[in-house]
């Protein structure tokens, strides 16, 4: 390796073509010191920052502050750092869905990285669809990547009962149109749910995709479950824009030799363990297929009868993603699982996972949130595939979520034909349903006009019904409920 790709190409990398290479560079030159910088300055190498800052995504309200952390890191290493916009996807600001636009965003990430002079990235990111994005364009532009997530939010505070988006709003609200609470408590409930900038509190798609991020060697090691309000993020974002100067000129840390069979299956190891978020399948899925990585339900479903439930947090148990952190994060669930690991992949530390696993714990673990395989919360794994007629290639159930009872059962369907017809007939009084039913929700796929919303609708334990399909969940004696969801739709959805 020359000195000259250890310390990558700079402002001179990728060259617009004019047909006269020098030019070219003269030019560049003279349009980046327009904005101030000293000669000096344009001889480092460059880390791109892509900085998914908006008005519209409350998630990543604490970015710019995260960012001066990132430049000081690079800086300190001896690097250029450039921040770069791309596409921000705010959960619950977009319309139809953030889904819609998760492909749209990694395009937009993947061409800006190749198409800009820069010899590593730091990808930040937090909210739902916003980190399978980064790492679907990660893998594609195969340039030293850095993953820096945006960290869980704080719990607030209700009548001595914590509270945290996005589960507890699902079960007041539940509350709310039973009866049970007036408009002026869910109105409280309303500006307490979510206090601080951060992904949701629980282990919804954002936290779940933020461990998957640190299974998949993609991130520091321990930097998953920081919650953003914490020194320790700003610390992780500092170290990220450090350790992005250092893996300029690698041939052995690439994202696409990080993201292998190996360490996505790695990932649903971890995925399982922590009963994540059924969405982390159909990113997963997407983020193989970039890789050009195997992806198979049937393999997901061996590994799930072999893989328990470790972590307490809702919506399956009962803490939150702050608890998940002080109690030892991804760290120590890796080392719960270490048998089951594939110890050879490499992550962006330059350690092996199995060197990562057996490197002294940073805090004693808490078995209250952190269970050992020996008293694990579920036998099972959090997720499973399950086949039949409504789909025929697959569906995913969060066994975790689900009451035991339910995994084999038998009843009536109860169809609504859309997300109106749902809203139109479901507290009407002449709805006849039980505790048995069964309710089904059509159109409302990911190649519907909806775009495949997260469209559970509460239910009193007086009108409870399941749907095997993964996404609704149990809530204290509530349950949720949306489309079946079809693996060979979600499967053309998730891919490019």
């Amino acid at each position: 390796m020359t000195d000259q790709t250890k310390r990558g190409r700079g402002i001179a990398g990728g060259l617009t073509n004019y047909g006269d290479p020098e030019f070219a560079a003269y030019l560049r030159r003279s349009f980046a010191r327009s904005m101030g910088y000293s000669n000096e300055a344009l001889a480092r190498p460059i880390v791109g920052i892509a900085n998914t800052y908006s008005g519209f995504n409350n998630c990543h309200r604490h970015f710019p502050e995260l960012l001066d952390a990132v430049k000081r890191g690079v800086l300190m290493a001896g690097g250029l750092p450039l921040e770069f916009p791309t596409i921000s996807l705010g959960e619950v600001f977009l319309k139809p869905t953030s889904l819609k636009f998760r492909n749209l965003m990694a395009m937009d990430t993947e061409e800006m990285i190749r198409a800009q002079p820069i010899d590593a990235v730091v990808l930040m990111g937090g909210c739902d669809k916003t980190v399978p994005a980064q790492l679907m364009a990660a893998v594609s532009a195969n340039v030293p990547t850095v993953h820096l997530v945006a960290g869980p939010m704080s719990t607030g505070r209700h009548r001595g009962e914590r509270l945290g988006a996005c589960t507890d709003c699902r079960r007041f609200w539940a509350r709310y149109r039973a009866g049970d609470i007036d408009l002026r408590e869910i109105e409280a409930v309303e500006g307490k749910l979510a206090t601080t900038a951060g992904t949701c509190a629980v282990m919804g798609t954002a936290s779940t995709m933020a461990c998957l991020v640190e299974a998949l060697g993609l991130a520091l090691p321990r930097s998953a479950a920081i919650p953003a309000v914490h020194a320790d993020r700003l610390r992780c974002a500092e170290e990220s824009g450090r350790r992005a100067v250092e893996l300029i000129g690698t041939t052995t840390l690439l994202p696409r030799n990080l993201v292998t069979q190996k360490s996505i299956e790695n990932a649903m190891r971890v995925l399982l363990a922590i009963s994540g978020s059924t969405n982390a399948l159909v990113h997963l899925a997407a983020i193989a297929r970039r890789a050009g990585a195997p992806f198979d339900l049937h393999r997901l479903n061996t590994l799930s009868d072999e893989t328990p439930v470790l972590v307490n947090l809702k919506p399956v148990g009962a803490n939150y993603m702050e608890d998940f952190f002080a109690a030892g994060g991804v760290p120590a669930v890796l080392r719960e699982l270490r048998d089951l690991l594939h110890h050879d992949c490499p992550t962006i530390s330059g350690k092996t996972i199995g060197e990562l696993i057996d490197a002294p714990p940073v805090e004693e673990v808490d078995r209250a949130i952190i269970r050992p395989r020996s008293d694990p919360v579920d036998p099972d794994g959090g997720l499973v595939a399950v086949f039949g007629s409504l789909a025929p290639r697959g569906a995913i159930v969060k066994r975790a979520a689900a009451d035991k009872r339910l995994l084999e059962h038998e009843g009536r369907a109860i169809v609504f034909s859309s997300l109106d017809d749902l809203a139109e007939r479901i507290d009407s009084p002449t709805l006849e349903v039980g505790a048995d039913d069964i309710l089904v929700l059509q159109n409302a796929g990911p190649r519907s006009e909806v775009a495949m919303p997260e469209a559970g609708r509460p239910l009193y334990p007086d009108r409870a019904a399941w749907t095997p399909r993964g996404i609704g969940r149990r809530d204290q004696g509530c349950f949720s409920f949306s489309a079946a969801r079809s693996w060979a739709a979600l499967a053309s959805a998730s891919h490019m």
